[in-house]
């Protein structure tokens, strides 16, 4: 194989590139704004640019047969222009790079946010439709960028989308050192008792799904085109999985709570202020964090078991023993 990974200095993209390495590719290459030296000392090709940026995604593509799209603006605050620019300019501009350079597949890392109407989502599987109205700028680009990576598929040139749920494990820089910190400091809470399931990915699995479902695109196994929910396939309580990672990192469990209305109103009035203010910084607690922590959120990967011979290898309880020693 010879890869290009964007988004390469990325949790997912990083993980992905060792991964690579570790497999004997032919090429593993980079894309990413940033530079990366732990990258470079692997072996790892890395180009240094943004997914905008037509020279740098030329020379990304250049001599590569298999593109991991991983890169793209994450997050709930923010303008939609720059979440358009990221996840649906970049993404076109990566398809046409793909096709000029002869790549013969892509894997794009969607998000299954691109289905969630803020209702509870209980086992939802890829016959779900995109809703009506999107919660955030980034549901709706990743939704749009996800069409686009569906409909380039064809005869020469084979797409997928995967929607990995909640990436998390050692390296992780978002999900479980934002609940460690927000702890540490007194700012976790549980809402209106409720506990609904949700399902995570751990960083292992989700590394194996874009393998298998670049082999299966590389083998032309009828993957092309279609999109599927990656999780471990084993969902559980949300406080439970947070409780995990508090005690992964030495810190008891969450035990405080306020009714759902407070909360509801004191993200309506987080929301205001830094509006008000014109404060560019993701705020403290939104209406989308509230509800995420009130509504079920897992999904049916029976799809991806069968297509793409995805087998989830790493339990929650097996990842929270690996994450503490990360730590330590």
């Amino acid at each position: 194989m010879r890869a290009l990974v964007t988004g390469g200095g990325g949790f997912l993209g990083a993980a992905l590139l060792r991964r690579l390495v570790e497999g004997g590719a032919e090429l593993a290459r980079s894309l990413s704004r940033g530079s990366y030296p732990e990258l470079e000392k692997l072996g790892v090709d890395c180009v240094r640019g943004d997914v905008c940026d037509g020279a740098a995604v030329a020379k990304a593509t250049a001599g590569v047969d298999t593109v991991f799209h991983t890169a793209g603006k994450v997050g709930l605050w923010g303008r939609y222009q720059d979440y358009h620019a990221a996840n649906v300019e970049g993404t076109r501009l990566l398809l046409e790079a793909c096709r000029t350079a002869g790549v013969r597949s892509l894997v794009f890392t969607g998000s299954p946010s691109v289905v969630f109407d803020g209702g509870d989502v209980d086992g939802w599987d890829e016959s779900a439709p995109y809703p009506a109205r999107f919660d955030s700028f980034y549901s709706q680009t990743k939704a749009e960028a996800e069409k686009l990576v569906l409909e380039a598929d064809g005869p020469r040139f084979h797409t997928v989308s995967l929607r990995p749920h909640l990436i998390w494990g050692p390296g992780d820089r978002h999900i479980a050192p934002r609940v460690i910190a927000r702890a540490r400091a007194g700012q976790l809470r549980r809402i209106g008792g409720l506990n609904k399931k949700v399902d995570t990915t751990y960083i292992d699995d989700a590394v194996d799904a874009h393998l298998l479902a670049a082999a299966r695109l590389d083998g032309d196994l009828g993957v092309g085109g279609r999109a599927y929910f990656i999780s471990s396939g084993d969902p559980r309580p949300l406080w439970d999985v947070i409780d995990g990672m508090l005690g992964a990192a030495g810190l008891p469990p969450v035990v405080k709570s306020v009714p759902l209305s407070a909360a509801k109103a004191a993200a309506w009035a987080c929301e205001g202020a830094y509006r008000l203010l014109g404060i560019e910084s993701e705020p403290r607690f939104t209406r989308f964090l509230v509800t995420q922590l009130t509504t079920a959120h897992w999904f049916d990967i029976s799809a991806a078991r069968r297509d793409l011979g995805y087998r989830p290898r790493v339990r929650l309880e097996e990842g929270l023993i690996r994450l503490r020693a990360s730590w330590r």
